[in-house]
């Protein structure tokens, strides 16, 4: 019996290594004759190792070797304070900071000698959006969900987020892919975002539907007509064929299993006329907030922009404007466009801001500001330039459970967030996460009261410019008043 066994387990272990040798041979033959690859035509086999280590490299640093406030496009340092924060475990850390307040580009707060007592304290004040219209919306967080289509992301990453910004008492915008049921599922605020090919508002031709609008308008808070992206400017949104699935052509109005592009730009709007027509028509059709999302390469947009609006009266105005920086994120892009297009948000923000001061229209648009805020800090640093509220995409892409996989355009996201892959989605369990993302917009909130205390003033909308420091070189900041100081306006109903 014996015998045979030895006999048996050393026939196996022959065909085994013989299996494994006619694979080695196999692979030799292919990498000498293939044309491709030089590597592997020179170094055959071994010179796979080269494509294997390329591909695990990214995974390797992010969890090894890269230093905790090193990596892109977000840091480790960063994406861990945003899962502790989801899960209610608080932003504490003991022993000292990593964060190097000598590098130039770091803001830092200007602390009060003589801070307020919690007694003293108020409430942050909600802020109305088109205050004219026959149905304003009063938006009563500071800090709020940015565009993101279904589509880019799966159902049951829509549904978690719908949950839980119902829960945490933010809005939730769409992006430009439609409305879905699962947008419904949380009964939260809802911003609808109207891209250029006017997906679930759009007629049989492709063009803007009243009757669609009406409906839509029955449902959301208020409309966001998007011009450009931070991750693309000059390129519309592009769904890759992979995920338009039935449901999603259907909520489109598209054909399924064929990409999904958008054109560059809408197609009735080629300048600032064209655009103030859209915005009021929108307005007239749904009696909601109209407002704007776009992305700066320079000073001349918003000076064309306000320029047309004082020529055709202050009513013509969008209600609000979304500026996106060039280092915002997205599903897909081109790496070229997402590398070197747009204005960052550090720069487009107070432009935009100074260009509606400069022409008096500040107090009559509301400014939403985006591009990699997903930290308290970034936050409070936007309310100081000038902007009324934040938008994040990724931060609460973390929330969810995000790893930074990089693999958003593959379909095959391995947290289920970005997926239409089933048996992805079935990571992402929509109760905890919801629960998470409602805990991540509570605390960021929170703690952006919590630098305006420290700051000694009784809530976040007191924020100004002189609240803030941005070090310029190694032991040298200034005030952020003093980089950007305030513009004087010519037009006398101009508010500070």
């Amino acid at each position: 019996m014996m015998d045979w066994e030895l006999s048996w387990g050393m026939w196996l272990g022959l065909g085994t290594g013989g299996l494994l040798i006619v694979i080695l041979i196999a692979m030799y033959l292919a990498d000498v004759t293939q044309v491709t690859h030089a590597i592997r035509r020179n170094y055959p086999v071994i010179g796979r190792f080269r494509y294997l280590f390329e591909n695990l490299g990214e995974y390797f640093r992010q969890y090894w070797f890269a230093h905790d406030r090193q990596e892109m496009p977000f840091n480790r340092a960063t994406r861990a304070w945003v899962y502790r924060t989801s899960k209610g475990l608080g932003g504490l850390l003991g022993f000292g900071s990593t964060n190097d307040l000598r590098e130039p580009g770091s803001i830092i707060f200007v602390s009060a000698s003589y801070p307020l007592l919690e007694e003293e304290y108020t409430d942050t004040p909600s802020v109305i959006i088109g205050p004219g219209c026959d149905k304003p919306f009063e938006a009563r967080s500071v800090f709020n969900i940015s565009g993101m289509s279904y589509g880019a992301l799966s159902k049951p990453a829509v549904r978690a987020l719908s949950r839980g910004a119902a829960t945490a008492g933010v809005w939730l915008n769409t992006g430009e892919g439609g409305l879905s049921p699962y947008h419904l599922e949380g009964a939260c605020d809802r911003i609808y975002q109207i891209g250029t090919a006017k997906y679930g508002v759009r007629d049989a031709r492709g063009s803007l539907s009243e009757t669609r609008l009406r409906e839509v308008a029955e449902q959301v808070n208020a409309f966001e007509i998007k011009l450009s992206q931070g991750a693309k400017p000059g390129r519309g949104g592009v769904l890759p064929a992979a995920k338009v699935t039935d449901e999603i052509a259907a909520i489109r109005g598209i054909v399924p299993g064929l990409v999904s592009s958008s054109p560059n730009r809408h197609r009735e709007i080629t300048d600032a006329d064209d655009l103030l027509d859209m915005v009021n028509r929108v307005r007239d059709i749904t009696g909601r907030p109209v407002g704007i999302k776009t992305v700066l390469g320079s000073e001349e947009f918003p000076r064309l922009l306000c320029e047309t609006i004082l020529r055709r009266g202050e009513d013509q105005a969008p209600d609000f404007i979304t500026v996106d920086g060039g280092e915002g994120g997205t599903g897909a892009a081109p790496q070229l466009l997402a590398d070197h297009v747009g204005l960052p948000i550090t720069e487009s923000l107070p432009v935009m801001v100074d260009t509606l001061m400069a022409y008096g229209l500040r107090n009559r648009i509301k400014l939403v500001a985006s591009g990699k805020m997903v930290h308290s800090a970034r936050v409070a640093w936007a309310l100081c330039i000038g902007a009324d509220f934040v938008v994040s995409g990724r931060g609460f892409m973390f929330a969810l459970g995000c790893v930074q996989s990089l693999q958003c355009h593959k379909d095959s996201c391995p947290t289920g967030i970005t997926t239409q892959n089933r048996r992805l989605q079935k990571g992402l369990v929509v109760e905890d996460k919801a629960e998470r993302v409602a805990q991540y917009a509570y605390w960021v909130n929170h703690e952006v009261n919590v630098l305006a205390h420290s700051c000694g003033l009784p809530n976040a909308r007191e924020f100004r410019r002189e609240h803030i420091r941005v070090v310029q070189s190694p032991g040298k900041s200034q005030p952020l008043n003093v980089l950007y100081p305030y513009p004087v306006s010519k037009y006398t109903h101009q508010a500070s």
